[in-house]
Parts: C-alpha cells; sequence; structure tokens
C-alpha cells in the first residue's frame, strides 16, 4: 500500500478514468498527471540546487491549484499552500517563512503581490506566455527526491487564532493516512466525483478532500464556493462527495428550500465545526449523510463524532486526546451539566485539548 503522496500519483499515471472536472473539460488521470509531471520537471530545472526546493501557491480552487499540488508530489519537493486572503506585509512574511523559492500564481491574483519585497522569490503566472515557454522546454521528470514517508509534502498555515498564522509541515503519509480512512469510512470508490470548494491551501480541503480522491480514483471537481452555487454545481459534477470546514453548510440552508432539493447526486458530507441543527437539516434537506468532527492542522489532535454523542458535543478525542487543565497538569473532569444545559463545573471541566501519547500524527 503506498504510504507517501508520491507512490498514491504514480499509481494512476496511466489511469483513463476521469480525474479533474472543471467547466466543460474533463481531464483524465494520464493527463492530469502528464500536466503534473512536465510542471514539476520545468520546476526543479529552474530551481536553485544550493537551497531547499519550496514553491508556494498563490491560486484559485482550480486545475492549477490541483496540478501544482500533484506536481509537488511527483517532482518530490515541499509545496507552501499561500492563503489568497492575506494582504501587504503580512501576505510577504508567509512567503518569506515559508521559505519560498518560487511562487505560482495566476491573473486574478498576480495583483497582490505588487510591490511587496520578495528577495529570493521568482514569481511564475501560471497561464502566461512565460509560463507556456517555461513548460515546452520542461525535459523527462526527474524527481527533486524520492520522499519518505516521514518527508514533508506540504507546508500549510494554520488559520492565526492564536497570533501570527503558523506554517505547519505534513509529511507525506498523512495524505494517504487520511484518504485511506476517509474511503473506507463512506465507501468512496472511482465511480465517486469529490467536490472541492474549499481552499485547497488549507489542511480540511487536503486531508478531507484531495487525499480521498488520491486514494479512491475518484475524480475531482474544484470549485469557490458559493452557498447558491452549491445544489447547480453538485448536480453539473455529479459530485457524490464533498468536504467542509466551518459555516458553509449553514450558508447553503439560508437559501430559499425548494421542492427538488433532494433531485443531487451528494452521498456524503464530510468536515469541521457545523452546528447540531445544521447537520441534520442539511442531511434532511438534500437527501445526504453528513459527518462532522475536529481535527488540528498538525493531525496532533483529532476528535470525531459518532453515533452517541450528546447534543451539542464536538465528538470523542482518538487515543491519548484529552481535556487538561495547565495549571495542575492533571485531566479535567467531566463536564455536568444542570437542567437548562449549562455546564455546572466549569473550574474543574474547562482546560486544553493535549495529546498524551506525544505529537500523535505531527
Amino acid at each position: 500500500m503506498a504510504d507517501t503522496v508520491q507512490q498514491l500519483l504514480r499509481e494512476r499515471l496511466d489511469d483513463s478514468a476521469p480525474a479533474v472536472k472543471y467547466g466543460d473539460r474533463v481531464w483524465t488521470w494520464s493527463e492530469h498527471l502528464g500536466e503534473a509531471a512536465r510542471q514539476a520537471a520545468a520546476l526543479i530545472a529552474i530551481a536553485d540546487p544550493d537551497r531547499p526546493l519550496h514553491v508556494g501557491t498563490l491560486l484559485s480552487n482550480s486545475p492549477d491549484m490541483l496540478t501544482a499540488m500533484a506536481a509537488a508530489g511527483l517532482g518530490g519537493y515541499v509545496l507552501c499552500g499561500i492563503n489568497n486572503t492575506r494582504r501587504g506585509e503580512a501576505l510577504a512574511r508567509d512567503i518569506a517563512r515559508a521559505d519560498c523559492q518560487v511562487i505560482l500564481t495566476d491573473a486574478a491574483h498576480r495583483g497582490l503581490l505588487d510591490g511587496l519585497d520578495l528577495p529570493g522569490v521568482q514569481v511564475l503566472e501560471v497561464g502566461s506566455a512565460d509560463w507556456s515557454s517555461l513548460l515546452s522546454q520542461a525535459g523527462e521528470l526527474s524527481p527533486h527526491r524520492e520522499v519518505a514517508p516521514t518527508d514533508t509534502f506540504m507546508l500549510i498555515f494554520t488559520s492565526g487564532t492564536s497570533g501570527e498564522p503558523k506554517a505547519v509541515q505534513v509529511a507525506h503519509m498523512m495524505v494517504p493516512f487520511s484518504g485511506v480512512a476517509l474511503v473506507q469510512r463512506f465507501e468512496v470508490t472511482a465511480a465517486d466525483v469529490c467536490y472541492l470548494s474549499m481552499p485547497l491551501f488549507h489542511s480540511n480541503a487536503l486531508m478531507a478532500g484531495w487525499a480521498v480522491a488520491l486514494a479512491s480514483g475518484a475524480a475531482m471537481a474544484p470549485a469557490t464556493f458559493s452557498a447558491s452555487g452549491l445544489l447547480p454545481d453538485l448536480r453539473r459534477y455529479g459530485a457524490t462527495y464533498m468536504n467542509y470546514v466551518g459555516k458553509p453548510l449553514a450558508y447553503v440552508l439560508a437559501t430559499p428550500e425548494q421542492a427538488d432539493d433532494h433531485d443531487n447526486p451528494l452521498r456524503v458530507a464530510f468536515g469541521n465545526e457545523a452546528a447540531d441543527r445544521d447537520i441534520a437539516e442539511f442531511s434532511r434537506r438534500f437527501g445526504c449523510t453528513v459527518w462532522d468532527g475536529f481535527g488540528s492542522t498538525e493531525g496532533a489532535v483529532i476528535i470525531t463524532r459518532d453515533d452517541d454523542c450528546p447534543a451539542g458535543s464536538v465528538g470523542r478525542g482518538f487515543p491519548g486526546v484529552a481535556i487538561y487543565d495547565p495549571e495542575t497538569l492533571q485531566e479535567c473532569a467531566t463536564a455536568v451539566f444542570d437542567g437548562t444545559g449549562a455546564l455546572a463545573n466549569p473550574d474543574e471541566a474547562i482546560g486544553e485539548i493535549v495529546n498524551t501519547t506525544g505529537s500523535g500524527l505531527f
């Protein structure tokens, strides 16, 4: 069984099944990975061999982003997912912190880099004449390295809820680990279509979306999330699986309900942070199964729901994940709720989530 992204992708090099659906175009896995291999060869050829080969992406959810991800996997270099909502000095700081040699961007995002001080960074605009010329000169792919499971595949920035975003190292082995687990749980096959509308520079899209397609051979439909556009997209692409993070289910539910909402191919929605009401309503309205859980970007803390979790619960932690008092270093007491649903023992039950076995999958 493959234990790196590089191995997973190589298994699909000759696959004639659909890999990417976007607009009116469909790429097979063979076509998609052929483009990725050419991109990887071109970038390796222009890289400074005396520096770590880190390639940043400032791109939309598009075939270009999927190609960049696959190119990094096949090429054995590190992809750096640059958050395209960052601006100015914060954006420049992220690029510097990720030690990017190259930034791949598109016409929609190229202007965000104007005026930024980016020493030692080559900025390449995909789709431009210069980009096409670079690709046309690429030879056969000779990977930057043959990767090991613990080698870094991607740097993903945290959301910054506790300070400036931090670049987290995501190891190659995390992708097949996550993908295979979800494929088995939801019985995803090559006949499925994974709808990828969450930002592909985020760990949710990587682990709960892209990884599922790679592990199963399912097609991918990259998109920019739209509450009103979700259902038409699901129908257009025949999407059977989708990932989410945050409040997208709530935004979709805020659109007017239609009598034919059930008439769609979606089987499973898997993600993080949805409210109980939204989980139940989305399942009812669109005739699918919604599973919700929580995982830190690093993979050190993973929490999943099961059928007997109390209402409002995020779920149960993986083995070793528990709540500890940061002062006493003792595990907190189990929460107790009064008749109104209010927490009755906050002083004893509130603490910090930790993995007592160490760094978990990080």
